[in-house]
């Protein structure tokens, strides 16, 4: 396994560009650039990151914006992009939205420090929760909760109304990883209204993505309500783990990731993690392990129901390698090639995690050519890397599933597909998430024709991760559907509070 950044811990706090980029007046900005202010002129105040797409076309593939005191350098040229993998020379920069999770999930996997010691511990401990044979053990209980969303669906449809995609996707998601991972039942698919787990959530996603828009010495003053509805949702979100992890304590595991937590030592220090880190690592896994899979599911539904040419390819595929097969098994999944390239293609269209940050370890010259102090950093800007026309040609807006070929694959140079991040710090349920929503996707299309909204147009939201806006199907049973899917073995799952 790669090492983490080692040595003296990289300064606090936010590092604005000229003080890690010696040759930053070489690197273009966007025009109407004001004194004090910065680059505010025309900027989105909700859509920061299409923003910087939007600036990224005008200024090439490095460039750098300011806010006030705080500037920001941009990569997305795929030559940049792949220098920037070099773990020997970069590593994950914890910035930005990233570090305004800190105060609610502090050193989890996700925000911690390269430094902090419990990124590894935890790394080491959770990894083995992924493997081939803890993903076999999930599927029946991903199963269970995709007929619960079918269910749903067949009501919906019964009932003549369109399905909210993101909103059913969340829910799905999420009882998804709280039952696999944290045997707990959210019971999403029978409210009427979000979980309050959810909507605290994503509260504290906004608030986070906000505090990026705010200067620090001004966030007390202009914050001041939102700061107290952060804290109001901070407090559902650590009571309703601290309630998941209560039950688990009183009642006996089956080897899932919370038992994991509380019961595996580190195999080669002995080391476990803390009840502190517990909480923090529950309350990762439940935001990250659904919010991205929701947005991945909810886009590539989107594109399917576009182009009835992909759904109906698709669609024969499942056919094809499920037949008339009632709950799919493990190994069926990995064979939906097909349905694998049309969510491939939706990741690089919209990767739901548009972008990750990269460090110098020690000073250096990126790709020959822009020099960097040790510290010094840049936002990699993936939804660009993935439309870059060198690599994915002049027609890299168009979707197109066949570019996840094998041989298409093969021809790409390296670093230029990264939905999931890089290196070291990578996602590691990259392997869950694909899997989960392979499988939702192949029992979707098997069971339902997707009917687009003729006056619908793609609107993304932002709240860290992105989400279609306001995205509603019109759905058709398939006369050739078989019954929904359910996992032979009953799943039991434990519950503990809201």
């Amino acid at each position: 396994m790669a090492e983490t950044t080692t040595g003296a811990a990289m300064p606090k706090g936010f590092r604005s560009a000229e003080q890690g980029w010696p040759e930053l007046h070489r690197i273009p900005y966007p025009p109407h650039r004001l004194p004090l202010l910065g680059d505010v002129v025309g900027a989105s105040r909700t859509k920061p990151l299409q923003d910087s797409l939007r600036y990224a076309r005008q200024l090439g593939p490095i460039f750098r914006r300011k806010a006030f005191a705080n500037e920001i350098v941009f990569v997305w040229g795929a030559d940049l992009t792949a220098d920037m993998s070099d773990e020997s020379r970069f590593a994950k920069h914890v910035g930005l939205g990233i570090a305004n999770l800190r105060p609610i999930v502090g050193d989890g996997l996700f925000t911690a420090y390269n430094h902090e010691p419990n990124w590894q511990l935890a790394h080491d401990v959770l990894a083995p929760g992924f493997s081939r044979e803890a993903m076999a053990g999930y599927h029946p209980m991903m199963l269970d909760v995709a007929g619960q969303l079918t269910d749903h669906w067949d009501r919906q449809l019964a009932a003549g109304r369109a399905v909210d995609v993101p909103g059913d996707m969340t829910k799905l998601t999420l009882e998804t990883i709280a039952r696999t991972g944290f045997g707990h039942d959210f019971g999403s698919f029978e409210r009427s209204r979000p979980h309050p787990f959810v909507t605290a959530m994503v509260g504290t996603l906004s608030y986070a993505q906000r505090l990026n828009r705010v200067p620090p010495p001004l966030a007390p003053l202009l914050l001041k309500r939102a700061s107290r509805r952060n804290d109001a949702d901070m407090d559902v979100l650590n009571r309703t783990v601290d309630d998941i992890v209560r039950a688990r304590r009183t009642s006996s595991g089956d080897g899932d990731l919370l038992d994991r937590m509380l019961e595996t030592a580190h195999p080669e220090t002995g080391e476990r993690l803390s009840p502190e880190n517990v909480r923090r690592q529950v309350i990762t896994f439940l935001v990250a392990g659904h919010e991205t899979t929701s947005g991945a599911l909810s886009f590539a539904l989107h594109y399917l129901s576009r182009h009835p040419e992909v759904a109906a390819r698709a669609r024969a595929e499942v056919d094809r390698v499920w037949g008339d097969t009632e709950a799919p098994g493990y190994d069926q999944v990995a064979r939906l090639r097909y349905v694998r390239r049309v969510l491939d293609e939706s990741l690089r269209l919209w990767p739901t995690a548009p972008a990750y940050a990269r460090e110098a370890r020690e000073d250096t010259v990126l790709a020959g050519d822009h020099p960097m102090r040790r510290g010094a950093w840049a936002l990699v800007l993936i939804p660009m890397l993935h439309r870059e026309p060198e690599v994915w040609g002049a027609d890299a807006e168009r979707f197109d599933p066949d570019r996840f070929d094998a041989t298409a694959v093969r021809a790409r140079p390296a670093h230029t597909f990264k939905p999931f991040g890089t290196g070291a710090r990578a996602c590691i349920g990259r392997q869950f998430a694909l899997h989960e929503a392979t499988l939702v996707l192949g029992l979707l299309l098997r069971r339902y024709e997707l009917r687009a909204d003729p006056e619908y147009r793609l609107r993304v939201t932002e709240r860290l991760t992105l989400m279609p806006e306001g995205l509603r199907l019109h759905l058709e049973r398939r006369h050739t559907a078989v019954p929904a899917a359910r996992s032979e073995a009953p799943c039991p799952v434990r519950g503990a509070g809201e």
